[in-house]
């Protein structure tokens, strides 16, 4: 397949509108030694970095218009997207991470880079993980490194690639996690969601590894039911986190869906801290997320030639 022009994780119900004005050539190469508020040409579009008003060390940014991430530069540990909270809630269910003993070995893929928001957490989290950030825009991903003062290799490494040339590059069972937070406007391109890429990813997992996405979904339910499908086609266990207005089709927003060898979401605590966050979220279990795509068509590849 050809290179196609990706972009990674949106909070989509945050989406707004591109402030007028052309942007900022930006020093080339990634060179500011620091974020620097405006707006900056990518390979993909326009990045706009703007300063958070609530928290001197917060920054956000966005691309192409649509807000893509947060970071805050003295407390990696501060996520401010819920659904980015929801993923680090499965993650921390499969890997308990004890106080004072932050020492799990976890190696990561994150598809899609933006601001390495949740790979700077697992660095923070984990400190003997190994973070893998596939970002497609170069000239972005030069922006975040030197912006943000990410966390060096091995812990954590930007990879300029197309995440699914990237997955069928690599070895099998050499990751425990795998983040797919990719978009192509306001859905995450088909490529990326097709049964035959989530065996792939299956592949690259190690056993009792996990596979999450983050699915964005018009009220209409359409596209969450189809990748609910086709994750549960290649998994033998699912999972799903969502607010419960976004479950009955009631607004357009994010759909957390995982898969794994291994059963999910059995932590008892994992229900009580989705529903203690600033928007409420459910869990659905296997069974649960079955019915919701039982009438859905598994997502394919379109035939060669």
């Amino acid at each position: 397949m050809g290179r196609q022009r990706f972009r990674s994780g949106k909070a989509l119900a945050a989406a707004t509108e591109e402030p007028a004005g052309g942007p900022a050539a930006g020093p080339a190469g990634g060179t500011t030694g620091g974020p620097v508020a405006g707006t900056y040409e990518i390979d993909t579009g326009r990045a706009e970095l703007i300063p958070d008003g609530d928290n001197p060390d917060g920054w956000l940014l966005k691309l192409n218009g649509v807000q893509s991430s947060h970071v805050d530069l003295g407390d990696p540990l501060r996520l401010d997207f819920e659904y980015m909270r929801w993923i680090i809630a499965l993650v921390r269910s499969r890997w308990p991470v004890p106080a004072g003993r932050l020492d799990e070995k976890l190696r990561a893929l994150h598809l899609g880079g933006a601001a390495c928001s949740m790979a700077r957490y697992l660095v923070a989290a984990y400190p003997q993980s190994r973070n893998v950030v596939i970002e497609i825009d170069a000239k972005l991903a030069d922006y975040v490194r030197s912006w943000f003062d990410l966390p060096r290799a091995p812990l954590l490494k930007i990879r300029v690639g197309e995440a699914r040339e990237v997955i069928e590059s690599l070895s099998d069972g050499s990751r425990e996690l795998i983040i797919r937070d990719v978009f192509a406007g306001a859905f995450t391109p088909k490529p990326l969601t097709t049964a035959e890429f989530t065996a792939a990813a299956r592949r690259v997992l190690a056993p009792g590894g996990m596979y999450i996405v983050n699915c964005g979904d018009s009220p209409a339910l359409s596209t969450a039911r189809r990748e609910a499908a086709t994750i549960g086609s290649v998994f033998r266990h699912t999972a799903i986190v969502a607010d419960p207005a976004m479950l009955k089709g009631r607004r357009y927003g994010n759909i957390i869906i995982a898969g794994s060898d291994l059963p999910l979401g059995q932590s008892p605590s994992l229900p009580r801290e989705l529903l203690a966050g600033a928007m409420p979220a459910q869990l659905w279990d296997d069974s649960a997320v079955r019915g919701f795509g039982r009438t859905a068509q598994v997502l394919m590849d379109e035939p060669k030639g």
